[in-house]
């Protein structure tokens, strides 16, 4: 499966499923949202891909009743099986998921969406600043589709909890996706420790793409990683500060042709609990 598509190319889907020329529909899911501004709806208001579903990350991609799981704890399958049919979701349907941030936060739909069981889910590379620049037109105001009846199975997603993280880089490669900064623990904004898990890797999410926000190319993202000891076949898992932008590095690995698990409890689960150890600085 191509886990990326362009702007153009998703137009011109579009176009020929308007046109009746292909018989499997393309649902698509803008889901904006950053720590700086959490609630994306505005943004998405005022213009988004002709058709596109606002998906709330907060709300309807965690589950914030869940406790000691970190700040962004996995929804149930239920309750995405119900998100996924609020978005209008069809088993068998196309999926493409955007965002405005380097698909840092769409990411996040694209991994829960694979863990579910959908199999046809693509980034828009470059995300929406990609749309615009392709010249292709906006559409503002909500979307409403029809009730969906798709059904989440998890289980298509490699997840390691926090015990597994702590053993992890004794047989692989345990990838921190945050800022450098907070790795080395010279800054902490959010959680209550600074540093990381003992033996990670540094690895900023950012550092996957180029200067206008799409994916590095596979063969620029194989050696991004191989410098950090990663090749086809290593053992690889990502966590960052919630399980928010590990997941963009873990479809990064994808593309790069590696497959990654992902720590969903992520910093705010293992900085919470006074048991676990931490790291500070470079290595």
């Amino acid at each position: 499966m191509t886990i990326l598509i362009t702007a153009d190319e998703l137009s011109h889907r579009l176009h020929e499923e308007r046109a009746g020329r292909v018989d499997t529909r393309t649902v698509v899911l803008d889901v904006r949202w950053t720590l700086a501004e959490p609630d994306g709806r505005p943004s998405y208001l005022a213009g988004h891909v002709p058709g596109a579903v606002y998906v709330d990350l907060d709300r309807e991609l965690a589950d914030h009743a869940a406790v000691g799981q970190g700040r962004h704890p996995l929804p149930t399958e239920a309750a995405f099986t119900e998100a996924m049919r609020g978005w209008g979701l069809e088993d068998g349907d196309r999926v493409v998921v955007m965002d405005e941030a380097g698909n840092l936060s769409a990411a996040r739909a694209w991994w829960l969406l694979r863990h579910a069981g959908v199999d046809d889910v693509q980034l828009l590379d470059g995300g929406l600043a990609a749309w615009i620049a392709a010249g292709h037109p906006l559409q503002t105001g909500a979307i409403a589709p029809a009730r969906g009846s798709a059904t989440a199975r998890f289980g298509g997603m490699p997840v390691i909890d926090g015990d597994e993280a702590a053993r992890f880089p004794e047989t692989g490669v345990l990838l921190d996706a945050r800022a450098a900064e907070r790795y080395r623990g010279e800054v902490e904004p959010i959680d209550p420790r600074a540093g990381h898990i003992p033996g990670a890797t540094s690895a900023p999410s950012p550092g996957n793409l180029d200067a206008d926000g799409r994916f590095l190319s596979a063969a620029a993202l194989r050696e991004r990683f191989a410098a950090l000891g990663i090749e086809p076949g290593t053992r690889v898992a990502a966590y960052c500060g919630s399980g928010v932008t590990a997941a963009q590095e873990v479809a990064a690995l994808a593309i790069a042709g590696i497959e990654a698990a992902l720590y969903p409890g992520s910093w705010s689960q293992w900085s919470n609990e006074p048991g676990r150890p931490v790291a500070i600085g470079a290595g």
